[in-house]
């Protein structure tokens, strides 16, 4: 099977996705980074009444025509606990932020502009009619759709569902991604390398990716390289409903290279395993069942990017989120020159640095050393820098694309 782009591969993990999760009810609490599955409309005005918006005094305007005047106090509003008669002539309320406005006012006087008296007030300033009074409605009426399905819950859109009163929300499911690192070589981080292996630095970066972008990730551990440790945690991938699993390793086709042969003794339709980018290019996707396989490179920078690129994507798919495909590039200024790119497309390890003040972009450093088993280079880096297959050669300020760490580690 021949390489294929990038674009290609990203198209085909897509569209073999199965549609999005289900709904669920959630609390509120719960809601966060969560795809909403409903439209949220209020059930009343906000506020449900006229509201004071200051500490003072409701009045009627008409006996505050000429100042100073003094009136009445005839008792108090507080949030919570409103004034129950109404306002005559010359006769004032004491009110409080929030608390409602009384019948028979149509004015505030904030309470630096009043002396206060023996069972009265002295209102010393001309009010404005209707300042200070915040209107009901002010903020949304009853039956406006405030939150609209497909976005992204974030801590406003909880602050305004509480607000109309809403103690759960209808949201897409966490979608869930078993991930399983592949090798005899591996040991679990904390554990003790023996003298010819190494920690399995992937996984936990893995989980880490999966999580942020708002999935449930299932640690599947290490599968050794026997048919029958990978089909043991296949199987167990399957069983725990997985919609996704993700393989670290074992993804080529060498003697050892053990994962795709044992996905197609369970029934694996195989879509490919080999995309023209770096690092990564032995990248194997498929489907078993109503569950996705994308099988990443081993070495760990590779697993990470590939991750960025394809795992991500389809955790958004999942989601139900609008353009899960969505370019993640964004522009840049090269800071040094680099040479013309190969066959395959690059995403060098690069810093960044504050760019001119004319709408650029940042300036990207690429770094020297770009091998892809080289974790300490990408912890130093910021950015990805993109070069496109067979990109000719280019000079420090010229333009160019970056994809920024922070937005998936």
């Amino acid at each position: 099977m021949s390489l294929i782009s990038v674009e290609d591969a990203l198209r085909n993990v897509l569209e073999s996705l199965g549609g999005p999760a289900e709904p669920e009810r959630v609390a509120l609490t719960a809601a966060r980074g969560r795809v909403l599955a409903e439209d949220v409309a209020a059930a009343r005005d906000q506020p449900p009444f006229p509201a004071s918006a200051m500490d003072g005094y409701a009045v009627r305007g008409a006996d505050v025509a000429h100042v100073p005047a003094t009136l009445a106090v005839i008792g108090a509003s507080l949030a919570g606990r409103r004034f129950a008669g109404a306002i005559g002539p010359g006769e004032a309320v004491r009110i409080f932020t929030g608390a409602p406005l009384p019948e028979g006012a149509d004015s505030i006087v904030i309470q630096e502009d009043t002396q206060s008296l023996d069972g009265g007030v002295l209102i010393r300033e001309l009010p404005v009619p209707g300042r200070h009074i915040r209107p009901a409605g002010l903020d949304f009426e009853a039956g406006e759709v405030l939150l609209t399905a497909g976005r992204i819950i974030d801590a406003r859109d909880l602050a305004l569902a509480a607000a109309v009163g809403r103690g759960t929300l209808l949201a897409r499911r966490k979608p869930r991604i078993a991930i399983l690192a592949t090798g005899d070589e591996l040991v679990l981080p904390g554990d003790e390398p023996g003298p010819d292996q190494i920690t399995a630095a992937s996984l936990p970066a893995l989980i880490a990716i999966v999580e942020k972008a708002g999935a449930e990730a299932l640690d599947l551990g290490i599968a050794r390289d026997t048919l029958k440790s990978l089909n043991d945690r296949i199987e167990a991938a399957e069983a725990s409903g997985a919609d996704m699993l993700v393989t670290l390793g074992g993804a080529s086709v060498g003697e050892h290279d053990l994962v795709q042969q044992a996905m197609s003794q369970q029934g694996m339709t195989l879509g490919f395993w080999r995309v023209a980018l770096r690092p990564g290019k032995p990248l194997m996707h498929g489907k078993l069942g109503a569950m996705s396989l994308i099988g990443l490179p081993g070495n760990p920078v590779s697993s990470i990017v590939c991750a960025i690129l394809f795992v991500v994507p389809a955790i958004h798919a999942l989601q139900g989120r609008s353009e899960p495909g969505r370019d993640p590039t964004e522009a840049a200024i090269l800071g040094t020159d680099v040479s013309a790119n190969g066959d395959r497309q690059d995403y060098m390890r690069a810093s960044l640095a504050t760019g001119p003040d004319d709408g650029r972009g940042p300036t990207v450093m690429p770094h020297a050393m770009q091998d892809s088993s080289m974790l300490g280079v990408l912890a130093r880096s910021d950015a990805l820098l993109v070069r496109a297959p067979r990109a000719p050669s280019a000079r420090a300020g010229d333009p160019c694309r970056i994809i920024r760490l922070e937005r998936f580690c």
